[in-house]
């Protein structure tokens, strides 16, 4: 067979640019990749400080897209868990576009978004992406591209409503059933499985044989019948000498032993045993008994029978130790769903997700002290959960409710105040903080030329540029360029946004070659943030930033 080196992809419309808003015009225009209203990260302008000032903890307010390359500098493969439940796309996001295009928007929307998560991920971190029938199948496809089909640990199926409970009177089909689809970010991503303590707390069925039955061979095994009434199985205390009851029937009869021997040797037996006899089989199992007891049916037409095995030999000796279980891929979290529309404080009727799925979320793909993500925060749910479980989390939100809905709910959480959803389960108290932020203006500006060249004037708090620069014994320069003050070979910038590595490379390509040394005034810096040797930054001083109240 001829080698294929392609791979299998989605294709739409305009796959190959990106997509930026419009806030003037209220619509998605179609724009190059490389273009600056899409491509340049923003710069993060903090606005307030809840609780603990030393929190790590954020709130940004603005574009998704743009939050996230604005984070990509200080946070590349950092991040351990991010969920996110986008829009799905059910006609109302994109109504003004016809069927076409609005999914060619969707798509592009959440690839560009998704390869953005994909760099904040550490390798051994997840992403689990929640949605329903409307972009499903596409969405799976998609993030297979993005983060590889190999890397695609489980899909877990969550139902979201009761089955009686319709959203439409005249629907065809219901709604019950949505997605999270779990990716990790390379094969290093190991979830955090569910250790139970191993007993034998199942293993409480006891047989007494009240007769010598009939011996006879089965499949070259001996084996003893025991006919109705020659027997006793009664339930008792699970202890490592007793027996588990399993039903010999369904994956059963292919997948063990003891199953195969009931489908090849004992089904049909009832013609010739009669009902109700027990099978004592030598030579068979796992466990400490050198025999299995089989039953047959206790009813005429009755195909099913059972089979009893002891505490296999590698757990004789594990009692109470531990073991790992396998994590369920379904969860009936319709009650939740259903009572979540208060949670935190906060009434969210689009969409609102319970803390009981993020509880489930969170504690199977982190670790206490992980950082958690979500892009999409709607009524905060990630952020609130994340903080209750001692975990450390970021999230993004453009619509009013990163105000009107999370901040007040993160509030109540740090205060203690929240105790709903997972709260009493947790243990929750209170604690912690968080610090809000809003996306800030473009860097640039636009020239005579109609070119992206210099730094943007307005994000600058003139009065404040004048008195540290004069405190500091600068000379003040125009500050249009972004470069505000200078002395001798030295040149001073005085800012109150975020600062990260790409201001400051911004800053130095301002700079060139008409100094030797970059002062840099910020009042928030990035601890992550390794500066070149002609670099330094000073923190503003507390009483300038209060008298002109940044």
């Amino acid at each position: 067979m001829a080698k294929n080196d392609k791979k299998l992809e989605l294709t739409w419309f305009n796959k190959d640019k990106s997509l930026y808003y419009d806030p003037d015009k209220k619509e998605y225009l179609w724009v190059d990749k490389k273009d600056p209203r899409v491509s340049e990260p923003r710069i993060l302008l903090e606005k307030e400080n809840f609780g603990d000032k030393d929190s790590e903890n954020i709130l940004i307010k603005g574009d998704n897209l743009l939050a996230l390359k604005a984070l990509q500098q200080d946070y590349e493969n950092t991040i351990e868990l991010i969920y996110i439940d986008p829009p799905y796309n059910t006609g109302n996001a994109f109504e003004f576009y016809e069927d076409g295009l609005e999914h060619s928007i969707w798509l592009t929307m959440m690839r560009d978004r998704l390869q953005i998560l994909k760099r904040l991920l550490k390798n051994e971190g997840f992403i689990c992406c929640h949605i329903d029938d409307s972009e499903g199948e596409y969405l799976r496809i998609l993030m297979d591209e993005v983060f590889g089909r190999d890397n695609h640990q489980a899909t877990f199926y969550i139902r979201v409503r009761y089955p009686t409970k319709t959203l439409k009177t005249d629907m065809n089909f219901h709604k019950e059933i949505e997605r999270v689809f779990v990716y990790g970010r390379s094969n290093r991503a190991r979830p955090i499985l569910t250790q139970a303590e191993i007993n034998f707390d199942k293993f409480n069925y006891y047989i007494e044989e009240l007769a010598k039955g009939q011996e006879i061979k089965l499949g070259n095994k001996k084996a003893i019948v025991f006919k109705n009434g020659e027997y006793k199985i009664r339930k008792g205390e699970g202890t490592e000498d007793g027996l588990k009851e399993i039903w010999a029937s369904g994956a059963i009869l292919d997948g063990n032993s003891s199953g195969r021997f009931f489908r090849d040797y004992l089904a049909g037996r009832s013609k010739d045993d009669g009902l109700g006899v027990l099978y004592k089989v030598y030579g068979i199992g796992d466990d400490k008994f050198d025999y299995r007891y089989f039953t047959g049916p206790k009813r005429e037409n009755a195909t099913k029978g059972k089979y009893y095995q002891g505490v296999p030999v590698d757990q004789l000796n594990l009692k109470g130790s531990f073991k790992k279980l396998p994590i369920e891929n379904f969860y009936d979290l319709a009650a939740s769903f259903g009572n979540c529309r208060l949670e935190g404080g906060v009434d969210f009727r689009s969409g609102k997700k319970p803390e009981r799925l993020l509880e489930l979320v969170v504690r199977h793909f982190s670790n206490n002290g992980d950082y958690v993500l979500d892009s999409f925060a709607g009524s905060g749910t990630t952020g609130a959960v994340a903080h209750k479980m001692g975990r450390k989390w970021i999230m993004v939100e453009m619509g009013d409710h990163a105000q009107s809905h999370i901040v007040p709910r993160m509030k109540r959480v740090i205060s203690g105040e929240d105790q709903s959803g997972i709260s009493k389960e947790a243990g929750w108290k209170g604690g912690g903080g968080f610090k809000y932020f809003e996306l800030g203006d473009s860097l640039f500006v636009e020239d005579d030329d109609l070119k992206l060249t210099i730094l943007n004037p307005k994000m600058y708090n003139g009065p404040l540029i004048r008195a540290v620069l004069k405190v500091e014994g600068f000379k003040l320069l125009n500050p249009n360029n972004g470069l505000h003050g200078i002395s001798g070979r030295t040149i001073a910038h005085v800012t109150e946004q975020y600062l990260n590595k790409n201001y400051i490379d911004v800053l130095l390509r301002e700079v060139g070659d008409r100094a030797d040394y970059l002062v840099i005034y910020a009042k928030t810096i990035s601890s992550k943030i390794k500066l070149p040797g002609n670099v330094e930054i000073k923190r503003i001083p507390d009483v300038l930033l209060k008298k002109f109240k940044v």
